[in-house]
C-alpha cells in the first residue's frame, strides 16, 4: 500500500467532505428538502442533469423546482395535464422538454406504488454483490420500460451493459447510500452498502486518477471506474467512495 498516496486522500477527503462544499454543487439541490421523496427525485434529476458548469447545472436543476411549485413529490404526485405545459421550453444541453416529461411520467408512476427510488435499485442487487453493476442494469431497463418511454430518453440513464461509467448515476448513489455524518452525503439509503459503491468518473477524475497512478486503463468508462474503485478499496474497503471528494477537489480545484 502507498501510504503517502493514502495519508494525501485521506486530508483531501477531510477537507472537501464538509457542509462548506455543499453551496456550490449539485448536491445543494437535493439539500434544500427534508422530505425523503423530494431529497431521492431532486437528487436523481440534479445527479442527472449534471455535466457542465456546475452553477448551471444548480440554476436548471432549481428552474425544475419552480416548475414543481418548490414541492416536487406533491407535484408530482398530484399535478393536472395543464401543469405541464410549464415543462415545454425546458433545455439543458441535450436534456429537453420531451426528457423531463418522461422523468414526471416515471416518477409519478412509480411513487404511486412505492415509497422510496432505493427499491428501483434493489431488484438486480444483493447483499454478496461486488459492486452496484446489477442494481444499475436493472434500473436502466426499469426506468425505460414505462408507457410512453421515447427512445432518447435512454441516453440521460447510463447503464454498465453499454460499458458507460454511469458517473452521473454513480454520484446520486454515493448522495443516497454514504453515511459519514459529516453532512454532506445523505445516506439516506441502508440496503445498498457504502463497500458496494463505485466512483463517479469523469474526465476530472480520470485525469487525477492517472496521474496518482491510480487507474492504467485509458479509457473513461465502466472498467476504468471499477478499476479505479477497487484500487480504492485498498485505502478503505469499507467506503472507497469517500475518495470521489480528494479527486474531485484534486481536479476541479485545480490543485494539480
Amino acid at each position: 500500500m502507498n501510504y503517502p498516496l493514502k495519508d494525501l486522500l485521506d486530508q483531501k477527503v477531510e477537507q472537501y467532505n464538509q457542509p462548506s462544499f455543499i453551496e456550490k454543487d449539485p448536491i445543494s439541490i437535493p439539500h434544500r428538502f427534508t422530505l425523503k421523496q423530494d431529497i431521492e427525485i431532486m437528487g436523481f434529476w440534479a445527479a442527472v442533469l449534471a455535466w457542465g458548469q456546475r452553477p448551471v447545472i444548480i440554476k436548471k436543476a432549481t428552474e425544475l423546482i419552480q416548475h414543481m411549485d418548490g414541492a416536487p413529490c406533491d407535484f408530482i404526485l398530484n399535478h393536472q395535464d395543464t401543469d405541464l405545459r410549464r415543462f415545454l421550453a425546458f433545455k439543458h444541453r441535450t436534456f429537453n422538454a420531451t426528457d423531463a416529461l418522461y422523468f414526471l411520467h416515471f416518477f409519478r408512476q412509480y411513487y404511486n406504488q412505492h415509497e422510496s427510488l432505493e427499491d428501483a435499485f434493489l431488484a438486480g442487487l444483493s447483499p454478496d454483490s461486488s459492486n452496484v453493476q446489477p442494481a444499475l442494469e436493472t434500473f436502466h431497463d426499469r426506468f425505460c420500460n414505462y408507457d410512453f418511454f421515447p427512445e432518447r430518453t435512454r441516453k440521460h440513464i447510463a447503464t454498465p451493459a453499454r460499458n458507460s461509467s454511469c458517473k452521473r448515476l454513480n454520484m446520486f448513489l454515493r448522495w443516497m447510500v454514504r453515511q459519514d455524518l459529516k453532512g454532506v452525503d445523505f445516506g439516506l439509503w441502508t440496503r445498498i452498502q457504502p463497500r458496494q459503491l463505485v466512483i463517479p468518473i469523469d474526465v476530472h477524475v480520470g485525469r487525477v486518477a492517472r496521474k496518482l497512478g491510480l487507474l492504467t486503463r485509458e479509457q473513461t468508462d465502466w472498467k476504468a471506474a471499477v478499476e479505479l474503485t477497487e484500487k480504492l478499496c485498498l485505502f478503505d474497503p469499507n467506503d472507497p467512495v469517500k475518495y470521489d471528494f480528494a479527486l474531485f477537489g484534486l481536479g476541479v480545484e485545480g490543485e494539480m
